[in-house]
């Protein structure tokens, strides 16, 4: 019996792999701040997620307890993140569209989700460790 395979872990990992690309895609556009016509990207996923879960749902949901059987109720289907880049914009003479201030609110903004997710996580687990364990 995998532990860590429910709903809310497949979230969590989902938003911590989010993370890791909006950092990527953060620290990429801070890198090409003077990069002549360079235009900076994006990355979208807890909005993703929350379209996800707030489409109408029914009120059953079956549990499968062979592969045979066929699945009851919602999907849990955890969206990917999205990158998309900003073409519409431009922020220097060089037509770059990369604003550095902008990008370390950004960089620190996904830094405190980061630190978030991670303890979300601490926590389930911990909860899980009490449970097979006894306190």
């Amino acid at each position: 019996m995998n532990l860590l395979s429910g709903t809310t872990f497949q979230k969590l990992q989902g938003a911590l792999e989010a993370s890791n690309t909006r950092q990527q895609v953060i620290t990429n556009n801070i890198a090409n701040k003077e990069t002549p016509y360079f235009k900076r990207s994006e990355v979208s996923f807890e909005s993703l997620l929350e379209k996800e879960m707030n489409e109408d749902m029914p009120v059953l949901r079956g549990i499968k307890t062979d592969n045979r059987h066929f699945s009851i109720g919602p999907s849990t289907q955890i969206p990917s993140p999205v990158i998309t880049q900003d073409t519409t914009t431009v922020m220097n003479n060089n037509l770059n569209n990369v604003d550095v201030e902008q990008e370390m609110a950004l960089l620190a903004d996904n830094q405190l989700r980061y630190n978030s997710y991670i303890s979300v996580l601490n926590e389930k687990i911990k909860m899980m460790r009490t449970a097979v364990q006894g306190s």
